[in-house]
């Protein structure tokens, strides 16, 4: 499975891990993704998504309804 969160897109992104004498090599930064179940009120039943911390943020203030409603427009299955 993929390391990318369903909510938002975040993906790992590349960069330079620096020592301490100047010296680079390329390393990922992952994003902070949990696999978690939310109960979907509108259908009764569970949802299972992968969502980083900020995605549950977002599905906390904006409600999991409009977050499923935005997912499923993008095409994705719910």
């Amino acid at each position: 499975m993929s390391r990318v969160c369903q909510v938002t897109g975040k993906k790992p992104i590349v960069g330079n891990s620096v020592s301490h004498s100047n010296i680079k090599t390329k390393r990922r930064f992952l994003p902070n993704l949990q696999t978690k179940r939310f109960f979907f009120a509108e259908e009764d039943r569970w949802v299972t998504l992968k969502v980083s911390s900020e995605a549950i943020r977002t599905i906390n203030k904006n409600g999991l309804a409009s977050v499923v409603k935005g997912l499923r427009a993008k095409g994705e299955k719910i």
